[in-house]
């Protein structure tokens, strides 16, 4: 027990918190706008999610191009995110770089003049990822806002179907086999990553993380959001199109629950930013679980193997032997 409890003490104590920015963006960023010579610039840089990335010099080595590619842009842009992108990009926005599906430009000759507001262009550029995630987590809060006020006007008994249910649920399958789905309600937003496991151990792995949330929610951080994993689809998934309604045992659903204290518009930036790279977290965390394991594991192997080779009697062969007068002789084996 107090092993298991080092254990997990090492694993929290470690825990990486993954950055809502791609540092490459903003390293190669940070560099041409350090006052450098300006330079020839064709990188392609890849990001979770299968998310790529182009940042680029092709017209000129003063005029950076940078263009994102996202799997899952078709469905952002049903819940608004080319209306985010160019509220956070403004003048910076280009026509799409071809095979891309968003692009901004930045002048190095027309720089903002101060060293913040360089940074905070550069930041906001290696954010171009969260910030087109962000769009359907955003439209989820305004609605919860609009079904909050009619809510208001009604007992719970009397409110309109349409406001007891909620808002319909947003899809976003952002990869292959997996998808997020957002539900807006006048009390609450729900968020259910789905997520494959396609080991049983990982699924094990899994178990175990989400009932630290829960643990961790009930011991200290009550303020936390409500955290349920399970391998059927949850209630707010009835109906929708693409889900397995049997479910299957690689498929595990995640949800949580944002209350009002989390959906208040000062919190929403930091709520969005966070939820958005749970699965990546999660993921990571269970393979470096297992990472952490197979090295104690073969630790241990070898320190058997040592006490092993130490056991080892020494050869009996040819060993020298003393008579009662001290004269020496060998025997054989």
């Amino acid at each position: 027990m107090r092993r298991c409890n080092q254990d997990r003490a090492f694993h929290t104590a470690n825990m990486l918190l993954l950055d809502y920015q791609n540092v490459l963006i903003q390293s190669v960023l940070t560099e041409r706008f350090s006052g450098a010579a300006p330079v020839h610039i064709d990188q392609t840089v890849s990001d979770f999610d299968g998310v790529i990335f182009h940042i680029s010099t092709p017209e000129s080595k003063t005029r950076i191009l940078v263009s994102i590619q996202i799997r899952c842009y078709d469905d952002l842009l049903r819940y608004g995110a080319d209306e985010v992108l160019r509220r956070e990009y403004g003048n910076y926005v280009v026509p799409a770089e071809a095979g891309y599906n968003f692009s901004v430009e930045v002048d190095l000759e027309n720089l903002p003049q101060s060293k913040e507001e360089r940074d905070d262009l550069i930041y906001k550029i290696s954010l171009l990822k969260r910030n087109a995630m962000a769009a359907p987590f955003e439209q989820a809060y305004q609605e919860h806002y609009q079904l909050k006020e009619a809510a208001s006007k009604y007992t719970s008994e009397e409110a309109p179907q349409g406001v007891r249910e909620g808002g319909d649920v947003k899809v976003v399958q952002y990869r292959e086999e997996e998808a997020i789905y957002v539900k807006a309600s006048h009390d609450r937003v729900t968020v259910i990553f789905s997520t494959v496991f396609r080991e049983e151990t990982d699924r094990v792995f899994g178990r175990v993380f989400i009932q630290e949330f829960v643990d961790a929610r009930r011991r200290a951080i009550q303020n936390a959001p409500q955290v349920l994993f399970r391998n059927d689809p949850p209630l707010e998934l009835q109906g929708v199109k693409g889900v397995n309604s049997t479910g299957t045992g690689e498929i595990g659903y995640v949800t949580f629950v944002l209350f009002p204290r989390h959906l208040t518009p000062q919190r929403m930036n930091d709520v969005i930013s966070h939820i958005q790279t749970f699965r990546d977290y999660f993921h990571y965390h269970i393979k470096a679980s297992k990472a952490y394991i197979h090295s104690r594991m073969r630790r241990r192997t070898a320190d058997f193997l040592q006490v092993l080779r130490r056991a080892r009697p020494d050869s009996e062969e040819h060993k020298e032997r003393k008579t009662a007068s001290g004269r020496t002789f060998r025997t054989a084996a």
